[in-house]
């Protein structure tokens, strides 16, 4: 059988930590190849397509895109750089020959860099270092790639990795250069550099054909979508194939493969054929899943596949069942919200639901906080209304001891601030590993956490250091139980009735505590309108009028003044409710709410 070097080819994946200018660079490079009209109108950040992703400014999809350098086609996959995303980032490195290391040159190297490069170190991929954002005031080039080659000897990587090559680059001004005395005006070192230090993909073609998924999209009119790489062979349309799975060697599917599809720039062109090192996507494929492998109908051969990390964090999703059910959303029955949760597991390898004793609620799992969230947020974006209750961790047993998901933490901080963050860390079972000074008078802080002592910190995190302060986690193993957690110390304040606030009911529950809400919002009774510091839930009227008087005394005319409320984004809301309160998520508002809304029967319950 003979092999051939596909040198038309190059595979590569861009790993970076959240933020370091990975999706600007790829929207460079994508407007330097001529993938674009010269008159066209391009979006920023084009790669997020994703709404959530362009509010955040964070990448949640692993993406893929395509570019031309002379005659030689580029792939390009832009991972997530979140390691709640970590599930995307495995298996989108299982389709590439190589990856580029994007560094922020003020930064260095971030827990989600070293998350994502051991990964790439453990398939022994080539790796171009990219050192970004040189043209920042107070970037630190050199510095940061010492750092950079610190982290490849921590790793414990080869010594070819000491020796990678090195470009500095600017996403924003779409510039590369090899010398940082030498300015350049476009990114033609990174693209030679690309060409010449990743291998073209070493194939037979003769062979009969494999192609792992990596991915799925789905899309209305054509069901699923298998995205990947040819690892032998070649595939045509209309041709027959079956699909099998390196764990479940005994099940055979055969399929028709309907479309084939290249990726070209933002767009994928439909072709008759593609050939072994492509990645494609293909349609016709229905009850394909992540990991399975599309072969020849004479050689069922499946190829090993990453094992996907499992989650750490439930909540369970019901049906609305408030007073106010039905009136904001138009997906809301429990047959609805299944067919939504359940295709949602289709693309999302890393989430898992499972029916509960009640047709109505569904069981969720995901790898952390912001995993969950996403969801929640996409959901209500779609229309779907629902409830989801308090978070809480997925604890493991082992010879009768009771584990549970740890946190690796790094915090950089001011030093006036390192006091209440190891405080505060302290009181939620975080133990400091270590403290180190790093550049520009911050200091970075590293902790193991326990997972559930997470949830809802950030929002504290941010308050305490006067939005200064950065707070990376990355999922660490299983470890011993620490013990219980204080969570909050509120208590709630409870709506007497059902009808609409009024700035008079509102003044007086003000000094109960604070509120969440504004006069003119609609309630009912046993919502939570806002917390109380003593710790006790106390029920108050905050519909009541003002009783009409003929006396009119001097002054009482005046406008009654109320502070204004605290309005919690669903993150806060999550860290804030207890075990027997629910959020009521809609289209339109968040609300908090206890699971009993009747307040004898609460009581009842509590005894």
């Amino acid at each position: 059988m003979m092999e051939i070097i596909r040198d038309d080819l190059r595979n590569i994946a861009i790993i970076a930590h959240v933020d370091h200018g990975k999706t600007t660079l790829v929207d460079s490079m994508l407007k330097q190849s001529g993938i674009f009209r010269k008159n066209q109108i391009i979006a920023e950040r084009i790669m997020d397509s994703h709404d959530i992703e362009r509010e955040r400014g964070i990448t949640i999809l692993a993406k893929n895109t395509a570019i031309y350098y002379g005659n030689v086609k580029i792939n390009i996959v832009d991972t997530p750089g979140h390691a709640d995303f970590g599930g995307e980032v495995e298996r989108v490195l299982k389709m590439v020959d190589g990856v580029l290391l994007l560094v922020d040159a003020f930064e260095g190297p971030m827990p989600q860099t070293k998350f994502v490069l051991k990964k790439a170190l453990e398939l022994n991929l080539p790796t171009i270092v990219c050192i970004n954002k040189i043209d920042r005031p107070e970037a630190r080039p050199e510095e940061v790639l010492d750092e950079v080659l610190d982290l490849f000897i921590e790793l414990g990587g080869d010594e070819k990795y000491l020796e990678s090559p090195f470009v500095f680059t600017s996403s924003k001004e779409g510039t590369a250069t090899l010398d940082l005395n030498v300015k350049k005006d476009n990114l033609e070192d990174l693209f030679q550099t690309i060409i010449k230090y990743i291998p073209a993909p070493n194939v037979n073609i003769d062979e009969p054909l494999q192609l792992l998924i990596s991915t799925i999209d789905y899309n209305d009119y054509v069901g699923r979508i298998g995205i990947g790489k040819i690892e032998r062979g070649k595939i045509k349309t209309n041709q027959e194939a079956i699909i099998v799975n390196e764990n479940k060697k005994d099940e055979i599917k055969r399929v028709k493969i309907t479309n084939i599809y290249e990726f070209e720039g933002l767009n994928r062109k439909e072709v008759k054929e593609s050939k072994a090192g492509s990645i494609i996507a293909v349609t016709g494929v229905e009850g394909i899943h992540i990991g399975d492998t599309i072969c020849d109908v004479d050689a069922p051969e499946p190829l090993p596949f990453v094992k996907i990390s499992e989650p750490t964090i439930a909540m369970t999703f019901s049906v609305n069942d408030s007073p106010f059910a039905g009136k904001e959303g138009k997906y809301m029955t429990s047959r609805q919200l299944r067919n939504r949760l359940f295709k949602e597991m289709q693309t999302d390898v890393s989430l898992k639901v499972e029916e509960t004793s009640s047709t109505d609620a569904f069981k969720v799992s995901g790898r952390g906080e912001l995993h969950l969230s996403v969801l929640i947020e996409n959901m209500r974006r779609e229309g779907y209304e629902f409830q989801v209750s308090k978070p809480e961790v997925l604890y493991k047993y082992e010879n009768g001891k009771r584990l549970e998901p740890m946190e690796m933490v790094t915090v950089d901080v001011a030093e006036s601030y390192i006091g209440i963050v190891i405080e505060k860390l302290g009181m939620r079972k975080g133990e400091l590993i270590s403290m180190s000074e790093s550049n520009g008078g911050y200091h970075r802080l590293i902790f193991s956490v326990p997972a559930r002592g997470l949830i809802g910190y950030r929002g504290e995190f941010m308050t305490d250091t006067k939005g200064n302060g950065i707070l990376n986690s990355v999922f660490d193993g299983y470890g011993a139980y620490k013990g219980d957690i204080v969570t909050r110390k509120e208590g709630s304040l409870i709506a007497y009735e059902t009808g609409e606030a009024t700035a008079y009911g509102l003044y007086s529950a003000q000094d109960r505590g604070e509120l969440f809400i504004t006069p003119g919002t609609k309630v009912y009774k046993g919502m939570v309108i806002g917390s109380n510091p003593k710790g006790m839930d106390i029920e108050i009227n905050v519909c009541k009028k003002k009783h009409q008087t003929n006396i009119r005394a001097a002054g009482s005319d005046e406008a009654l003044r109320l502070a204004p409320p605290r309005q919690l984004s669903l993150e806060e809301a999550l860290e804030f409710i207890e075990d027997d309160e629910l959020i009521e998520v809609t289209p339109t508002s968040f609300r908090i709410r206890k699971k009993i809304l009747d307040s004898n029967k609460r009581h009842k319950s509590k005894k």
